[in-house]
């Protein structure tokens, strides 16, 4: 797995701190632990304030607006499922004749719902997730609950490739256990993290054998943890040095 780079770190440092914010100081000494110098940490923050990435506050950067909802849909990410009654929920595009950009843009919020297209303009999946569907405007959308006829399990492997997505996740365990340097450690967190964030999250009586999403959940808790800790010890001594 390739280094990240001073962009990424970056990001993965703000994204999994709450708050989502770091004084310089610190982020200088993060970026020596990832191997990365610190003229090319204070290009990649001088381009990311630039470009609505950070915003710059009194010795220390903050995640943007736009970020902290990434930040949150992370978070989601972490452990979105919840009980289940067998119902589904679907959404069914009604809207016709709109630019490809708004079409794409729906598409992509489908995604993150974690709805998935069982034909054009049909979507759906169980209705096990702690959220709520948007409010969309008259005419683009409708919006149902439903319990299908077909065998729920079967369905579910016809909206996913379940076997796919947990192979995945079955090599990306062994990437955490290989890993051994902060670089090397840091990449295969930040991959846990997309990963989650495209995890179906199927309720339990759908899920195939082995599913590995609580042991991936598990592993890179334990090493935000271990971040936290680290970030912590760098603010101290970054403080302590500036004293």
């Amino acid at each position: 797995m390739r280094p990240l780079s001073a962009r990424s770190v970056v990001l993965s440092l703000l994204l999994g701190a709450h708050p989502p914010e770091l004084p310089v100081s610190a982020l200088v000494d993060a970026a020596e632990l990832f191997e990365i110098s610190e003229s090319t940490l204070r290009v990649a923050l001088t381009r990311m304030v630039a470009n609505g990435d950070l915003e710059r506050t009194e010795g220390s950067y903050r995640l943007s607006e736009r970020l902290l909802e990434r930040q949150r849909r992370q978070d989601v990410a972490l452990d979105p499922a919840g009980a289940w009654d067998g119902t589904w929920e679907m959404v069914v595009v009604t809207s016709a004749g709109r630019s490809a950009a708004d079409r794409a843009g729906l598409r992509t919020q489908l995604t993150d719902l974690r709805l998935a297209e069982l034909r054009e303009g049909v979507w759906l999946r169980p209705a096990n997730l702690a959220r709520s569907l948007p409010e969309w405007p008259d005419g683009l959308v409708s919006t149902f609950s439903s319990t299908p006829a077909a065998d729920p399990r079967a369905l579910a492997g016809q909206l996913w490739d379940l076997d796919g997505w947990n192979l995945t996740g079955r090599h990306l365990l062994d990437d955490i256990a290989a890993a051994r340097s902060a670089a090397q450690r840091l990449a295969v967190a930040a991959a846990v993290v997309r990963h989650l964030r495209e995890d179906p999250a199927p309720p339990a009586e759908l899920l195939p054998a082995g599913w590995v999403a609580d042991d991936l959940r598990i592993s890179y808790a334990a090493y935000q943890r271990e971040l936290i800790e680290q970030g912590m010890t760098l603010v101290i001594s970054s403080t302590q040095a500036n004293a």
